[in-house]
């Protein structure tokens, strides 16, 4: 399923080769063909979504390609990247049926690059290798590269697309180096060879800083957010569109994947550093956009300003604010290439201009228009009902629980988002209508369809956000949680070994006085084989506002089916609590056991 991800857009690009632009009818085919190529893409993701199972952590749709010496090319899909890959095939299409009119030379060229750059995003997010990742985290850059150089309409996009590509490389050469230095010292680069070392504090901060300045840069972070509001400014509106919406989503997947999944204790060490360093840019960006006069300047400085929200909830250390991160950044690939849309689409496309001061009174002949660009600035602004909303709340929330000071700093984001948002929307829909412009024609219906379409996913999950949440829990946990698993296939039959502690069944069933007319020993020992392979783990749960404070439990999860296992156990040891639940589609029962002296009991 994933090599189809990966191959459609490639087949979609070779079969483009032969089409030669001679004409209008020729290049409107190159377009066609290219826009199917994307939606056939798309709805190939739509089935992988369908046939995920959210109730594990495990990566699915396991794809190995071992020939390789230098690095493992496996390629797979967890709960997390699962919805980076959707908003990567959702915003190609998008993408190039924004530039579907304006790109009128080198046609074939243009959507090719984009296909090329839904591959190489796929990859990115679907790689189990960390030397693979760096490869896919870099070869979007020469395509940005010449994308904005030859289709960019900004007198600067030649000094736009060096600093692009400047900033991002020389960041990235931080992290090869550290990539190479955990090769030297494990031998390996795959993710999960890497999870299974003990890499010390002090290497880990070594490691962490390297990785660190890579994704601050591509996030980007105060100081390095020079770069990214001149890309926006100076590229065609296909590229700003994935810029906002998956290129900036490389560091939020960077900083789950590699530094809260390999380096948690370093993660844990620099935290006050990363909160310090996104309240910083918060507000820097805040303030900067405020005083923009340029439309797509001032929608790329709130891009940074919302990402900032983003970093906050990343290293907040619970799933709270981890899940409102996450759903933050897909919130964030929604609305941003959306406004985008309006400002470097719309707009600019009948005025010629993005300054604000030239652009009043649009009500007047663009009423529809103004009504779609009112809501998503109200998305932007973080209402209610809105994806932005809950992921902002979420972020915040869970960094209130690590560092309330954090958290409220954080929340004047809210504030200053909504200043900027609304007096942007005042200054071009009201007033008189301005001198500067001729009688505006409303959207026409290929706009109307590129708005409507990033809407509906804004409003539907920010009502509905457990269709994503689901799917996010036990991938989240993973990060936090240490949960290891020994499959009771490779156990002798007369006992069985569950993380480390022996629980003899036999010695549970000598005392033959007893009544137990739940199950027999025997049908309790088979039972017990073949339905513990869902959820019996020991974790220690960490809490970070007291320091060594640990709470430890062990928990079994079965299906409702086999409820007499678990009573089984509870009536044998005389310890426990059995709570109904409910996971995903299917119904559930856990036998949990965290009071102290039940602990200590069932160790000994």
């Amino acid at each position: 399923m994933i090599q189809l991800l990966i191959l459609i857009p490639v087949l979609g690009s070779l079969f483009l080769l032969p089409i030669k632009e001679i004409s209008i009818n020729s290049k409107n085919q190159i377009r066609n063909i290219a826009l199917i190529t994307s939606l056939i893409n798309f709805f190939v993701s739509i089935i992988l979504w369908i046939n995920f199972d959210s109730s594990t952590n495990q990566v699915q749709f396991v794809y190995e390609y071992n020939q390789l010496s230098f690095c493992h090319f496996n390629l797979g899909i967890d709960g997390i990247s699962l919805y980076y890959v959707l908003l990567t095939t959702f915003l190609t299409p998008i993408a190039l049926l924004s530039n579907y009119k304006n790109i009128t030379e080198n046609v074939k060229t243009f959507v090719i690059s984009f296909l090329i750059l839904e591959s190489l995003q796929i990859c990115l997010f679907t790689v189990l290798d960390l030397f693979l990742f760096y490869i896919f985290f870099e070869s979007i850059l020469p395509i940005l590269f010449v994308i904005i150089i030859v289709y960019g309409s900004g007198q600067a996009r030649i000094r736009s697309a060096y600093l692009f590509f400047l900033y991002t490389f020389a960041g990235s050469l931080f992290m090869l180096l550290a990539i190479l230095q955990i090769y030297s010292y494990i031998g390996s680069t795959d993710f999960q060879l890497i999870s299974l070392y003990e890499i010390s504090l002090e290497n880990q901060k070594i490691l962490f800083l390297a990785f660190l300045l890579a994704f601050a840069i591509k996030t980007p972070l105060w100081p390095f957010t020079g770069w990214l509001y001149r890309a926006h400014a100076d590229s065609p509106l296909a590229g700003s569109i994935l810029l906002a919406g998956t290129v900036l989503k490389f560091a939020t997947y960077g900083y789950i994947r590699v530094l809260l999944n390999i380096l948690p204790d370093a993660c844990n060490y620099f935290g006050p550093l990363l909160q310090t360093i996104a309240i910083v840019t918060l507000i820097y960006a805040s303030l900067a956009t405020i005083i923009q006069g340029d439309t797509k300047v001032l929608i790329a400085y709130s891009s940074i300003a919302h990402m900032a929200v983003v970093i906050l909830g990343l290293f907040s250390n619970n799933i709270q604010g981890i899940e409102g991160a996450i759903l933050l950044s897909l919130a964030h690939g929604f609305v941003s290439p959306a406004l985008f849309i309006c400002v470097g689409g719309v707009i600019y496309d009948r005025t010629g201009t993005r300054i604000i001061s030239y652009i009043r009174g649009l009500v007047n002949f663009m009423p529809i228009f103004t009504i779609l660009f009112f809501i998503f600035i109200l998305c932007n602004a973080g209402i209610p009902f809105s994806l932005n909303f809950l992921g902002e709340f979420m972020s915040l929330a869970g960094m209130f629980q690590r560092n309330p000071l954090a958290s409220l700093i954080g929340a004047t984001g809210i504030f200053f988002s909504a200043c900027y948002s609304i007096w942007l929307y005042n200054r071009i829909s009201y007033g008189s209508y301005s001198p500067h412009l001729k009688p505006l024609k409303d959207i026409n219906r290929r706009e109307f369809i590129l708005l409507i379409t990033l809407l509906v996913p804004t409003i539907i999950l920010g009502i509905f956000p457990n269709v994503v949440l689901e799917t996010l829990h036990s991938s989240v946990t993973s990060l936090l949680y240490n949960i290891p698993f020994i499959p009771l296939s490779s156990v002798e039959d007369d006992s069985i070994i569950l993380l480390g502690s022996i629980l003899s069944l036999k010695s549970l069933s000598k005392d033959k006085t007893d009544k137990c007319n739940l199950v027999k020993d025997a049908d309790f020992l088979e039972w017990f084989r073949g339905f513990t392979d869902a959820e019996g783990n020991f974790f220690i749960n960490k809490d970070f506002r007291k320091s060594f404070n640990l709470t430890f439990m062990f928990r079994l999860v079965l299906h409702k089916d086999d409820l007499a296992v678990l009573e089984y156990l509870k009536y044998r040891l005389k310890i426990g609590e059995i709570y109904p639940s409910k996971i995903t589609d299917h119904n559930s029962v856990t036998w949990k056991i965290q009071r102290k002296e039940e602990v200590i009991k069932f160790l000994k």
